[in-house]
Order: structure tokens, then sequence, then C-alpha cells
């Protein structure tokens, strides 16, 4: 095997050539090789001296709440078993109950289970084995903590997870905004090479970003009266987490900021020859139940729309058959990409003017395939956008003057601006516009325009 190339990487591309020819395998392989000439991840945990403070900080202070851990297991391997305990009993934060909820046939998991000398320690042995979804609903049904998360019976948790998970309910109860739901960066831990890789730093809470792809994943807390209203679905086994948070989301209508992001990586995902992680063909009915919960949340809406598979496993893609603004009343705005010499210059902005993904290659993903997905955008490049008819007062009122279209393609026609008018500012008074009455302004990256 040439140095740098793993065992996993190579399945994968095989798979994703299989799946999706040639040509699209090939953008994928140049985009790939050029992902590899950024700077080596590493994963740095807290030192000591910053544990040290966080446990002083939690003997000092009466706990602010108490965080329920349910992990379904099944046949589960005892090093990865012990070592996904251990990370969870060596956390700073001590205010918190382990429920193993144990399927499997023999005692195998439960020897384990009493080597480990902690009374918040709780196992369940379960009768039967009914499924990852209803295995974690025996385990939710005994919580009784005042958040719940979620861990795989052979991931690891950071020390400092619960810590961060409880200083940000401290933060959201002094602020008046209780988080209903919190959840991490994350990354990949190579058993083998006893390496850490693929750091996963998310977005904050970003609905159409999460329509695409379970972006959300690991670590995930939520406060328990939320998640006693709604049980894992069994007919969504494999992607029972992606429902779960796609529901859970409409818990957060008209309130956004009470889903929490830490900007940390306080997850480490378990790479084995069995896992999602290294192995995308070993679950593969998990993407079409993904696929299948993103329609189901959609019909929920009351959206007329089809969800249908991207050419990466996981990332989905809603296609609007009407006019989108007839069928998503919360959305004021849609923009796309700008392209100028076969890259990205224009498109999804940010509050300071940054455009998501400048410089990437036409065709490319970029990080985590993020450039190729629906999402909602706090402003858009204003050379590639289209408004509902009951925003042109507002636009007219935000850029300074009326809403005029290219003919024949529905988009803003930028020569009504005057000259000299810079296009980024422009975007960004009128999202901050649309924002503040209330509308969604959606990225879709199939809605190219060529300068």
């Amino acid at each position: 095997m040439a140095a740098g190339i793993r065992r996993e990487d190579l399945k994968k591309a095989v798979f994703y050539l299989k799946r999706n020819g040639i040509k699209n395998t090939c953008y994928a392989i140049w985009e790939r090789l050029a992902a590899r000439r950024q700077p080596l991840y590493r994963f740095i945990p807290p030192d000591e001296k910053e544990l040290d403070r966080q446990r002083a900080i939690c003997r000092e202070y009466q706990p602010v709440c108490k965080i329920s851990i349910v992990v379904p297991c099944y046949r589960t391997d005892p090093v990865y078993l012990k070592e996904m305990i251990e990370s969870v009993t060596c956390q700073t934060y001590r205010s918190w109950e382990l429920i193993l909820a144990d399927a499997t046939e023999d005692d195998s998991v439960e020897k384990v289970v009493r080597t480990v000398k902690d009374q918040r320690i709780r196992y369940i042995r379960l009768g039967e084995n009914r499924g990852i979804a209803e295995n974690t609903n025996r385990g939710i049904e005994c919580a009784d903590g005042d958040y719940v998360g979620f861990l795989d019976h052979d991931d690891l948790l950071a020390p400092d997870a619960l810590f961060e998970v409880a200083e940000a309910v401290r933060r959201g109860k002094e602020t008046g905004c209780e988080p209903v739901l919190i959840y991490s960066d994350e990354d990949k831990y190579d058993d083998a090479g006893k390496q850490y890789f693929e750091p996963h730093y998310k977005e904050d809470f970003n609905l159409d970003l999460l329509l695409s792809n379970n972006y959300i994943c690991h670590f995930m807390v939520i406060k328990r009266e939320v998640l006693g209203k709604l049980p894992l679905r069994k007919e969504y086994e494999g992607a029972q987490d992606y429902d779960l948070v796609l529901r859970a989301s409409a818990f957060l209508a008209g309130n956004e900021d009470a889903a929490v992001h830490l900007n940390q990586v306080l997850y480490h995902w378990r790479c084995h020859g069995g896992s999602t992680a290294a192995n995308p063909q070993s679950k593969l009915y998990a993407y079409d139940a993904g696929r299948r919960a993103v329609q189901n949340f959609s019909e929920s809406m009351g959206w007329k729309v089809t969800v249908r598979d991207t050419q990466h496993l996981g990332f989905y893609r809603i296609d609007y058959p009407d006019d989108i603004f007839k069928i998503r009343k919360d959305v004021g705005a849609v923009g796309g990409p700008v392209i100028k010499k076969g890259r990205i210059c224009g498109g999804r902005l940010g509050e300071d003017g940054k455009v998501f993904y400048e410089g990437l290659k036409r065709r490319f993903g970029g990080y985590f395939h993020r450039a190729l997905l629906q999402q909602d955008a706090l402003a858009l490049d204003i050379r590639n956008i289209r408004i509902r008819d009951e925003v042109k007062e507002l636009f007219c009122g935000a850029v300074g003057v009326p809403w005029k279209t290219v003919e024949g393609e529905g988009i803003f026609d930028v020569s009504a601006l005057p000259d000299n008018t810079d296009y980024r500012e422009a975007g960004i008074a009128f999202g901050q516009a649309l924002k503040k009455a209330g509308y969604r302004l959606l990225y879709l990256p199939e809605n190219e325009r060529i300068l």
C-alpha cells in the first residue's frame, strides 16, 4: 500500500466510480488531491492545566444541569466498549449518567461494564435486539437528566465534552434562551493507525444545509422534555438520529438561537472495517433512510417536493417542481453561485461581505461538499438573485432602485444600479432587510450564473 493512502480511501474510490461514472470520479479525485495539500490535521486535547481548571469550576458551583448519555450496545468489541466508557468517566463535568442499553445475546458487554465501578453507569439488559432506534428508545425512557446526549458504542468523547455542554446551558439560562439542541464539531479516529483525521468543523444552525446532509451528527444533546415528544422511529433505522434532529428543528421555529453550536472537536468517530465512517457500503440502507427522512420532513411542512440523492452518499437535494416561492412561504429570495473563469466569485455572502467558496473551481464541492449543497444564507450576491413579489418594495428600500429583471432569466438586472455600486454591500443590505422581515434566504448551487 503506497504511503499516505489508506485502504478505506481506496474502497471509497472504487465504490464512487461504480456509482457515479468516470467523469464525476475524475473531478472527485482531482479535488481530493488538491485538498491533500492542506496542512495535516492534528487533534490537540485540553492540557491538564485546563482540565484541572474545569474540575475546580465544577467543584465550586452547583451543576447547571444533569446530562444523560444513552448508548445502545450490541456485540460491542470489549476493547472499544471499555475505551468508550473511560471517555465518559474521565469527563471534567461530573453531573452525568451513562445508560447502556444492551441487546447482545450473551453477557460479553455486561462483563466489561461490571469491571467499572461508578454508580453513574446504568446497565440495562434488553430482552431482544429490536434495532438501534428501539434499543435507544429504551435507554431514553430510563434517562432522568435535563439533557440527553447520544454516543455510539465504539466512539469516544473528548474529556471536556460535557463541561462545554454544561457551559452552553449556563450561558443560555443567563441570557434567557435556554438551549433546545446543542452540538459540537467532531473528527474521525483511525483505529489501526491511532490517528485523528477528517475534522468536521460545522456551521451554526442552518436548516436548509441540514436538509442537504446531517451535518449536526455528533456530539448532540437535546433537552429531555423535547426529546420525550420525539421517540426515534424504527422506519428510519440507520438514519434515526437524522430523522430526530429534523423533527427537533420544528421546536426551533422562530428561535433558532436555541440550537447551539460548540465550535470545538468534542467527539471522535472511530473508523474500522464495519463502521459507516470507514466503509460507505456497510450501511447503504442508512443513506436511503436519510433521504426518506428529509422527504418526510418536507411533507410535514406542506412542501410538495422530491428529495433525491446526490453523487455523494448521505448528501441530498430537494427538487422544487413548481415556483419555489409558492412552495416555501418562508423564503424571500434565492440565489446561486456566480462563476468567472471557471471559479466561484460570488454567491452566498457572510455579514462581512465574504464570499463563501470563493475561488473554488466549478464542479468542486469544497469542504464536506458544501459548495454543492442547498443552504440558508445571511446574504446573496445581487448579480444572481430572484425574489418573491411580496418583497419587491423591501428590495427597493434596501438597495435604492426598483426591482428589475434580466429579460427571460428572472434574475435581477444589475444594469439598473448606479455606476460603482458595491454588489456585496447591496446584497448584505437586502439580506438584512429580509431577515428583519422574517424571511429566509436560500442559496441554490444549481442556479449558476456564468459571467
